[in-house]
């Protein structure tokens, strides 16, 4: 119950506090790097909720143990709808965000796909796909498991960005279990990115591909992100993927 009126009571400040996040600087950071962080998001309160619902089998559709499929070590679990409080509360603002910057990098890209201002309208474009299932999920690393690198799509349609929020604190409640972008470039080596977080921090980040200006224009450079090996205690994530899934 303590859990659940946590959960409320961020709901009701969330509103208030995505539109005062640096939205230049994050867009910024994604044209640049890819990837954009938030600052504080969540306070260490409902970073705790968070981390207490994972025991709690009714919150979640499915649990995914990793090395059962080859993506690494640790499990995670997809929330079923209705989602938490605080996660259907920041679910639909940072998607709103984010949509003019999804429109201009495809408008870059050439490609024809354009994302309505609303998460609602664009999730109605998921079920019209036969996307159906919600994907925002809760993360559980423990010592020496890790991510491999890669995307999360889940169907034919998929929102370009997804966004990770760090429930633990790093040197308190975990040590290691760095969040890792690579990008592949055209005829380059691949390029690592380490993005440090704390605890109820966020970084966003593209799903699949980003533009890039070159000598001969603008052309696009695939992404793929992981978590590397935890070397001690717990880590806890919960991730906002904005397309659902079949």
């Amino acid at each position: 119950m303590a859990t659940a009126a946590s959960l409320a009571a961020e709901a009701r400040t969330i509103g208030e506090r995505v539109p005062a996040l640096d939205w230049g600087r994050i867009s910024a950071e994604l044209d640049e790097y890819g990837v954009g962080l938030t600052g504080p998001l969540l306070d260490a309160g409902s970073c705790a909720a968070l981390r207490a619902l994972y025991g709690e089998p009714r919150h979640f559709r499915s649990r995914i143990v990793m090395a059962h499929h080859g993506f690494g070590r640790g499990e995670y679990q997809y929330f079923a709808y209705p989602l938490p409080e605080a996660i259907a509360a920041l679910r639909p603002l940072i998607y709103a965000r984010l949509a003019p910057i999804a429109n201009r990098w495809n408008t870059a890209l050439g490609i024809a796909t354009r994302y309505p201002d609303r998460l609602e309208d664009f999730l109605a474009s998921c079920r019209a796909q036969g996307q159906e299932r919600p994907t925002p999920l809760l993360l559980k690393y423990g010592p020496g498991d890790y991510n491999c690198l890669h995307q999360d799509l889940y169907g034919d349609l998929f929102f370009p960005f997804q966004m990770v929020i760090l429930l633990s604190e790093p040197g308190r409640d975990f040590t290691g279990g760095e969040f890792t972008l690579v990008e592949q470039r055209p005829r380059m080596q691949s390029r690592p990115e380490v993005v440090p977080l704390r605890l109820g921090e966020a970084a966003i980040f593209a799903v699949q591909h980003r533009p890039v200006r070159g000598a001969r224009g603008t052309y696009r450079v695939n992404l793929r992100h992981g978590v590397s090996r935890v070397r001690s205690g717990e880590r806890y994530t919960t991730g906002l993927i904005f397309h659902d899934a079949r």
